[in-house]
């Protein structure tokens, strides 16, 4: 019984500190995207537009996006915001190859005059 408990807080106090910070050194929250993301040059979900053609150009690529099951459970995960055409893409990817691939899903999309791939590569 003591052996079973010295274990339990054995493993708590690993659990803690591995919460308490990343391998980098830095908060292991994502305080800096939200800082990022509050510049008001920053797209997020509220931008995006309710023209019918807009909201097509969104279905259509969320469509191709969620269709390929090589692609990472965060990859189909990317934001797509449009609005007068314009593609923002926004999220976390596992690979280069990951962002170029959504990129290209979305510049294919019938009405879209351009891709803003904001997408960012993150190893796990």
């Amino acid at each position: 019984m003591k052996r079973l408990a010295a274990a339990m807080i054995f493993l708590g106090v690993l659990a803690i500190g591995g919460i308490s910070a990343c391998a980098d050194g830095s908060a292991p929250d994502n305080t800096a995207t939200n800082v990022r993301d509050r510049a008001d040059a920053a797209l997020t979900s509220g931008d995006q537009s309710n023209t019918p053609g807009d909201l097509k150009i969104t279905e259509e690529i969320r469509k191709a996006i969620t269709a390929d099951k090589d692609l990472s459970v965060n990859a189909q995960n990317v934001k797509v915001i449009t609005a007068n055409g314009i593609v923002t893409l926004r999220g976390p990817v596992k690979s280069s190859k990951e962002k170029s691939g959504i990129g290209a899903r979305a510049e294919v999309v019938a009405g879209v005059t351009r891709v803003d791939n904001q997408i960012d590569i993150v190893s796990n």
